[in-house]
């Protein structure tokens, strides 16, 4: 049975799709790790299902972004079409 922070596959799987992406703002999965506050090994550890996405770290992706923790895990960050370099939507 999976804890009370653990969030759904599917609400995983969105919080997972918004590390990636973040991954390619911040250039490294270290450097993304930094600015999360977490070890390098454990966000690793969660990106390749070997430990369950929570609460925890859906927020602190929402925090890192600027946008509802809703929609972190309803999978509306990030919005389709938005660059990870520069942020800005499609033209």
């Amino acid at each position: 049975m999976s804890s009370p922070s653990t969030l759904t596959a599917e609400e995983q799987g969105n919080v997972r799709a918004a590390l990636r992406f973040l991954r390619l703002r911040f250039g490294t999965w270290k450097t993304l790790a930094k600015a999360l506050r977490l070890r390098p090994r454990r966000l690793s550890e969660a990106m390749v299902g070997r430990e369950a996405i929570g609460a925890e770290l859906a927020l602190r992706v929402a925090r890192l972004t600027g946008v509802p923790f809703d929609d972190v895990i309803a999978g509306k960050y990030p919005p389709p079409g938005m660059c990870p370099q520069c942020g800005r939507g499609p033209a």
